[in-house]
């Protein structure tokens, strides 16, 4: 157990008066979390402050060399006024591979929860009340030496910022058009895609940019290596539904372990789908299309659970899905996780976690 230090503003900021208008990631909690390492020593002095600036030396390593590390989940509040998480143990095993594989000192799950669960009692008041408005959760790490050699640090800072946000689909689940993009990629064996690090994010800007001045939403990620087998899209994992069966691409190192996309794979199994999860090629995707057998696609993630997609062009060649509509069974998945997630269904696999009333 973390001997967390609780010291509350003496400032708190005005809530939102209009959570229709909370936007993504741009309105901030009145707390965070912070604690130190230092090697030799471990991890130490965890405590939750006013949220504000953190003071850093111009060659403080994470500016030159990245070694960084983040998360992203959510409290949900339900109709009886309970805030819950979603898996949060997901989060934290997967905070713990994203460390090892940037030479970071790994959190155990157990504090991580607490410092997550310690840091949402304490903003409770800043869960939106409103249908699909949810307060989005940070947690991140990392290097914090001062000096410009290439090495692991020996200090690093983990810190947790909460962040009111607005429902994804304020307008409805409209379908999306994507871009297969097969000259930049996103990851190849032996790298990090399969860690949630900022560096992954930087690389696919460009691509994302240049998909967005076609008209396209997002980037349909091909393998680093052939370049002809899906993997991800923008920055969710990616299903199809073809011919009665869902396909999606394996985590083998490349792919990030969706906390969705475990979730989803699990609900379409008890619903008796079969699920293959392996190499696609693109080619097979457009086929299938051709055939009439691309029923359904849709990328999984946290901040939108699923989302729709109406067209792949690839190559000039266009795919048409679902007549430009979200799919039925795309609709039953999101309708079923929300309902979870917010309290409105029974959670029969014991996926939230309750956030208790203790500061």
């Amino acid at each position: 157990m973390l001997d967390i230090k609780i010291t509350r503003t003496t400032t708190p900021k005005e809530k939102p008066q209009d959570e229709s208008k909370l936007g993504f990631g741009k309105i901030f909690t009145d707390h965070m979390f912070l604690m130190d390492y230092t090697a030799g020593e471990g991890w130490h002095d965890a405590r939750i402050v006013p949220y504000g600036s953190l003071p850093m030396d111009p060659a403080t390593t994470v500016f030159h060399y990245a070694q960084e590390i983040f998360e992203g989940m959510k409290a949900y509040r339900t109709a009886d006024n309970t805030i819950q998480l979603f898996r949060p143990d997901c989060n934290a095993k997967r905070f713990q591979d994203s460390a090892d594989r940037l030479c970071m000192p790994p959190i155990p799950v157990e504090d991580f929860i607490q410092a997550v669960e310690t840091l949402v009692d304490v903003d409770r008041d800043w869960v939106p009340h409103s249908d699909g408005a949810s307060l989005y959760i940070r947690p991140f790490a990392f290097a914090t030496d001062v000096g410009l050699g290439v090495h692991a640090s020996r200090h690093y800072l983990f810190v947790i910022i909460c962040s009111p946000s607005g429902a994804y689909y304020a307008e409805g689940l409209d379908p999306v058009r994507i871009y297969v993009e097969d000259e930049y990629i996103r990851a190849a064996p032996g790298l990090t895609g399969f860690t949630k690090c900022g560096g992954n994010y930087a690389a696919s800007i460009k691509a994302g940019e240049l998909a967005e001045e076609k008209g396209f939403s997002q980037v349909l990620w091909l393998d680093g290596v052939e370049k002809k087998y899906v993997e991800e899209v923008g920055s969710m994992n990616i299903m199809f539904k073809i011919d009665g069966k869902i396909y999606t691409a394996a985590c083998t190192g490349t792919v990030l372990p969706g906390v969705t996309r475990r979730s989803i794979i699990e609900l379409l199994k008890d619903w008796g789908y079969e699920v293959i999860e392996g190499k696609l090629a693109i080619a097979d995707v457009m086929k299938a299309a051709d055939e009439g057998k691309l029923e359904e696609v849709f990328g999984t993630g946290t901040a939108a659970v699923v989302s729709p997609v109406k067209e792949l062009d690839w190559e000039g060649k266009v795919a048409n899905i679902s007549d430009g509509k979200i799919g039925p069974l795309t609709q039953k998945l999101y309708d079923t996780l929300t309902g979870i997630q917010w309290g409105k269904l029974p959670d029969t696999k014991g996926w939230t976690v309750k956030v208790e009333h203790k500061n």
